[in-house]
Formats: C-alpha cells, sequence, structure tokens
C-alpha cells in the first residue's frame, strides 16, 4: 500500500488533529457522525463498460463559458481550454472514461489553442449526502488542471459561491504528487477551505488513486485511498457564512488547461494529456 504523508493547512496542531482523524472510523472523525459502512447501498454508479458515454447519465457542458456571460469567459477563471463532446476529447473505451486536453494547431475553431471535455449529471442524477467513490488516473505537465467536484442543481443559496461548490479532487500537472479537497461558500464575499495530501512515494500520474467524499447534514470529509485528507469540514468551517451544503448537488468531471490556480502551459508541458475515471460510484444511506 502506498504511504501517505499529510501536508495540512494552518498550525501544527491541525498536522496533529489530521494524522489522529486518519486512524478513526469514517462514521466516527473529529465529532463528526457519517453512515456506518454497513448501512450504505450504492445508488448511482457508472462503471465506463461499452464503448461509448453513457449519455442517459451524463451531458456535456460545451464552449468556453463566454456563451454564459462575460464574467464566465474561460468559466471564471482565465481557463484556455474549449470544451467538446469530440471522441478526440472524450471518450470510453476498456473499461475507462478518457477526458483528453489537446493543443490545437491550427487554432480550433480558428480562436482556441486547446480543447478539453467537462461532463456532469445535472439534471440526470443529483444527491445530497452520501459516500462517492471516484477512482481515477491524473495527467502531468505545467498548466493542466483536472477535477472531480459538485455544484448544486438549484442555487437555492445564491449564485456562487453562496450555494456552495464541493470539490472532491482537484489537481495540478506541476504537483503530480499532490491533491487537494476544497469547500467554497459565502454569504458576503468568497470563502473557502484547501486541505492537501501528498504521496510519499509514487504519483498521480503513475498510478490510479480512489478520492472519497464523505458528506452527511453537517459535515464534509474528503479521502484518498480510505485516508482522511485533514479534518472534516463543519458547519462552524464556515461561519459566519451560511452552511449551503444541504441541497443536492451534481457531479462534474473535467480537465482544465491553465487557468488562475496552475498558470498556463510552459514550454515543458506535452500534449495531449488525458484523465482516466475507471469508475463513479455513490452510496446512501438506506
Amino acid at each position: 500500500m502506498t504511504h501517505l504523508q499529510y501536508i495540512a493547512l494552518g498550525s501544527a496542531i491541525l498536522f496533529i488533529a489530521s494524522a489522529l482523524a486518519s486512524c478513526s472510523k469514517p462514521e466516527e472523525v473529529a465529532g463528526c457522525r457519517f453512515p456506518n459502512e454497513a448501512s450504505l447501498k450504492l445508488v448511482w454508479s457508472d462503471e465506463f463498460d461499452g464503448n461509448t458515454l453513457d449519455t442517459t447519465k451524463w451531458s456535456f457542458d460545451l464552449g468556453d463559458g463566454c456563451q454564459l456571460g462575460p464574467n464566465l469567459c474561460g468559466w471564471g477563471n482565465n481557463e484556455l481550454q474549449y470544451y467538446t463532446d469530440r471522441e478526440e476529447n472524450v471518450f470510453v473505451s476498456d473499461g475507462y472514461l478518457t477526458i483528453r486536453a489537446k493543443r490545437e494547431i491550427p487554432s480550433y475553431l480558428g480562436q482556441h489553442a486547446y480543447t478539453s471535455a467537462r461532463i456532469v449529471t445535472k439534471n440526470k442524477a443529483d444527491w445530497k449526502y452520501g459516500k462517492f467513490d471516484i477512482r481515477a488516473r491524473m495527467p502531468i505537465g505545467q498548466g493542466l488542471w483536472p477535477a472531480i467536484w459538485m455544484l448544486p442543481t438549484e442555487n437555492a443559496y445564491g449564485e456562487w459561491p453562496r450555494s456552495g461548490e464541493i470539490d472532491i479532487m482537484e489537481y495540478l500537472g506541476h504537483r503530480p504528487n499532490e491533491v487537494l479537497g476544497t469547500i467554497h461558500y459565502g454569504n458576503n464575499g468568497w470563502g473557502y477551505n484547501s486541505q492537501y495530501l501528498t504521496l510519499e512515494e509514487g504519483s498521480f500520474y503513475n498510478d490510479f488513486h480512489e478520492f472519497t467524499l464523505w458528506w452527511s447534514e453537517d459535515c464534509i470529509l474528503f479521502q484518498v485511498d480510505g485516508v482522511d485528507i485533514g479534518v472534516p469540514n463543519t458547519r462552524s468551517t464556515v461561519l459566519p457564512s451560511t452552511w449551503p451544503f444541504d441541497e443536492l448537488f451534481h457531479m462534474i468531471l473535467n480537465v482544465a488547461v491553465g487557468g488562475n490556480l496552475p498558470g498556463n502551459p510552459d514550454g515543458t508541458t506535452l500534449f495531449p494529456q488525458v484523465m482516466e475515471v475507471d469508475y463513479v460510484r455513490v452510496y446512501q444511506a438506506e
């Protein structure tokens, strides 16, 4: 089994709490109670069998965000890719979903240097609370920004970030042994809490890893291969903001290119690059 090392945000106290939390059963972590594994039932999954993406489960987000408004060009993060539904960018084969980021020469549609794909379950499957397991392998290189994340299906608390965002896994291609788990929220302005996990050996590029979200009425916990990323997020985490994570959320899988967090590709970045997904499984208490 791969050895894992925590790089926690904040003080040494938080670091120690993270290590202790990882030794606890998921249903008894740092004052949070999650459903016992034995009570969970598989309610939705995609094993990516067959030769095509199951469009009864997934839809495509297309374009560069500009079609939704000027503030969402680059999908709000100064990203460079244009999302398509082409097989060059997204396909299913040999039991895996592949999302491929490409450099386009000449430019796609005459203006986009990169293409990729973003698939969503919105209006086809959404959930409130449960355990979410996604097994995947990451790309590598400066400027690559894949994510496994969730957004509210209805913005009950208002526009982003008021209604929340759950980032089960974010990864920066120039840091191949590190992933983040993050929540976004905020009644007045933008609040977020990010926690990191770093592999002592290997990388998220070389091997598949399982990324997990445990989500209950009052708590959100991220894991990698069953090991906690830091400590759970709770209602107190977001104070004085409202806890928006009590509504239905849907899932998003994508590979962005460039953007505020990773920076843009450079001369060291090799294309194409892929995120491969083995399965997505959703469990809820019976």
